[in-house]
């Protein structure tokens, strides 16, 4: 009877242990807890520093996790499995994971600082009334391109890229909505066109150009670019001026037909655990100075009003990273497509790069 006691005794101490051992894990790797923050954000998209501060002023733990598409980022939210307090999708994600009940609305009185956002990017067709998200960073879809390394040419067009000069020159970022949107904007069509016979006649175009295709590439394509291992690259507006950071040489249009103009933007994914913590984030953000201290570290344009008044004025002056989208009819924002037609977006993608090599 004692050796049995005894034995309970040792079952019970460890099972305690276990359990300890468990809380401790939840409360410093960000699965419960209010002291702690889970944030799904892409990669590279955040100066670390501004985590930093978040966790002295506030004394919760963030814990960062990242993400290389808005597919892989919605795929793991709506399976359930991982808690996320705060992430960051772009606009036509934002739009389907709010009709697939993936998101908690926002209590806007927990975000004061909004009222720093521009009025240009609020209340937009994805979200009305911001009722999920809140603007993080916004930018375009276009080309950079050494002039020196073209003998002095100009691009102006995305049917510049099919100049026979250009052969083995132009690197493609490794996305269907902007490789096929370019082919389609290319042809004056619409970027979010769901006619199949337009879209085979941009696939059909796209062929057309994989002379010129050095290679279809990742975050590569930055460091390949700068280092003027190609002459072109079709790149989001904030890849490109880190890349013209590393080479003055190199220049950055939106070509004359129509391209993407692309938001992403904070929301608060049904699986949170710390909605409190989250609203505080989100408003940590949207204070101006910090706003501006992420936007000079990654690249890309906020859309902080008064963080332009923070930002050196070569960046917040510069229309082609800030243009008058006031007068830029010719910029659309990805809709969302639905299941079916996206995946034949992946479809003719798949088949493009097949071809190429």
């Amino acid at each position: 009877m004692k050796k049995l006691v005894q034995m309970f005794a040792a079952v019970f101490a460890v099972a305690m242990a276990l359990l300890y051992l468990a809380s401790h894990l939840n409360t410093t790797q960000g699965y419960s807890g209010d002291n702690t923050l889970t944030i799904y954000n892409w990669g590279d998209y955040i100066d670390p520093e501004l985590i930093k501060k978040f966790e002295k002023e506030t004394g919760i733990k963030v814990i960062y996790q990242t993400f290389d598409s808005n597919e892989a980022m919605m795929t793991k939210i709506a399976q359930g499995g991982t808690t996320f307090d705060v992430a960051v999708p772009s606009e036509y994600a934002i739009n389907k994971m709010i009709e697939e009940d993936l998101l908690i609305p926002l209590d806007h009185s927990k975000l004061p600082n909004l009222k720093y956002i521009n009025p240009r990017f609020l209340d937009l067709s994805f979200d009305p009334k911001n009722k999920y998200s809140i603007p993080y960073f916004w930018g375009t879809v276009g080309i950079v391109y050494n002039p020196e390394m073209l003998g002095g040419k100009k691009i102006t067009s995305w049917n510049d890229l099919w100049d026979k000069d250009l052969r083995n020159q132009i690197l493609l970022v490794d996305g269907a909505r902007e490789v096929i949107g370019m082919g389609l904007n290319s042809l004056h069509y619409s970027l979010n066109d769901t006619n199949k016979a337009h879209l085979q006649e941009a696939k059909r175009k796209l062929g057309a150009l994989t002379p010129n295709i050095k290679a279809i590439v990742g975050d590569e394509i930055k460091m390949l670019i700068a280092n003027e291992e190609a002459a072109v690259g079709v790149v989001w507006s904030g890849d490109a001026a880190e890349i013209m950071s590393e080479n003055e040489k190199l220049d950055y249009v939106v070509p004359k037909e129509g391209s993407n103009l692309w938001f992403d933007n904070m929301v608060i994914p049904k699986t949170a655990k710390n909605i409190e913590g989250a609203h505080k984030f989100i408003n940590f953000m949207l204070d101006p100075k910090h706003a501006a201290q992420n936007a000079e570290y990654v690249g890309y344009s906020t859309p902080n009003q008064k963080a332009l008044d923070y930002l050196p004025k070569e960046i917040a002056n510069d229309k082609r990273f800030y243009p008058d989208l006031d007068s830029a009819q010719n910029l659309e924002v990805y809709e969302n497509l639905g299941k079916r037609m996206l995946a034949y977006y992946n479809e003719l993608f798949l088949e493009f790069k097949m071809h190429k090599k």
